[in-house]
């Protein structure tokens, strides 16, 4: 090891310098989109985690949760973020990316945030509601197997909305959404959405919440809870407007040495002040929500942390 090395490695936790020879040099987090919240939220934490263990990582493009799960799982990235509902079918083998396959080496790291499903549009589209979408309209979900393209047609199939299905990043979604290109976003992702705080400032835009019976509708139908997107996310929205949302969670290859998954677990949970930082969804990144996951096996590294700091995870959930 060089000098260089054991100084930077001398910067992290006393455990990421005793048990640090099985460790990779460098690791990386699947995330997704530019424009979207995974990309923020994901590339901070990897250089959050980076700093406090002393090691080179960072966040890379993916197409989202489920293109992570199946990286993961091949050993592609160390790394990455899901959303619960992609996470129950790649376990099942029903991935989009992999079918047949179940994408078994993908474990549970860390509670993330929720997803609120949401629909924008121009103001002066005439769009007051999710019945008003016209038959045949353009709409943008985001990018090709992100969990918006996965289930938001899905949802909207569901509440009778006859569609012209768009994928494209966030970014590239809002830039057609203010040329007349495309005529909604379906979009879903932590808030604030970066891609929305973009446009709010360079359009007028509305945000359309779903009816209590459509929230219901769609409760019923697919794996979300109810949720209420807070008046003060968007200078958009006069009230809270009317949600459903998904669990999301970070991920790490089930084979990664415990040490180092439990150094970067440590690193995100006892440091939510620098996550605050880097993206507002992080305030429900704190370990009360390490329950939120019920549906994939924890990393053993993980499960440490969240055992010795008092929270319970049996052993038959354990890798």
């Amino acid at each position: 090891m060089t000098c260089a090395a054991a100084a930077g490695l001398a910067l992290g936790s006393a455990t990421a310098f005793a048990q640090q020879e099985d460790w990779p040099d460098s690791f990386t987090v699947g995330t997704a989109s530019q424009g979207g919240t995974y990309f923020t939220y994901g590339s901070g934490w990897a250089n959050l985690v980076a700093n406090e263990l002393g090691i080179s990582g960072g966040g890379e493009v993916t197409g989202g949760p489920n293109q992570n799960l199946a990286l993961v799982h091949n050993g592609d990235l160390a790394f990455g973020m899901t959303t619960m509902g992609p996470a129950a079918e790649a376990l099942a083998g029903d991935s989009p990316i992999a079918p047949g396959v179940p994408l078994d080496n993908a474990c549970a790291m860390f509670p993330m945030y929720q997803t609120p499903f949401s629909i924008t549009v121009l103001e002066g589209s005439g769009i007051e509601s999710i019945s008003d979408i016209p038959e045949g309209a353009a709409i943008g979900f985001g990018p090709s197997g992100s969990t918006s393209d996965t289930y938001f047609p899905r949802m909207l199939e569901t509440l009778g909305v006859e569609f012209d299905r768009r994928t494209g990043s966030w970014s590239d979604l809002a830039g057609q959404l203010q040329d007349g290109l495309i005529d909604v976003i379906a979009f879903a992702a932590g808030i604030p959405v970066p891609a929305v705080s973009q446009l709010e400032v360079q359009t007028d835009i509305r945000i359309i919440e779903f009816t209590e019976e459509e929230q219901a509708q769609v409760m019923e139908e697919f794996p979300v809870a109810a949720f209420e997107i807070p008046a003060d996310t968007y200078q958009s929205l006069d009230g809270p407007a009317r949600a459903v949302s998904m669990w999301n969670f970070a991920i790490a290859r089930c084979d990664l040495p415990e040490s180092f998954v439990y150094a970067a677990t440590k690193a995100v949970m006892e440091n939510h002040d620098r996550m605050m930082e880097i993206h507002r969804a992080s305030r429900s990144t704190v370990p009360e929500n390490y329950d939120k996951n019920t549906v994939m096996p924890w990393h053993p590294g993980a499960a440490r942390w969240f055992i010795e700091n008092g929270y319970e995870i049996p052993e038959d959930l354990i890798k």
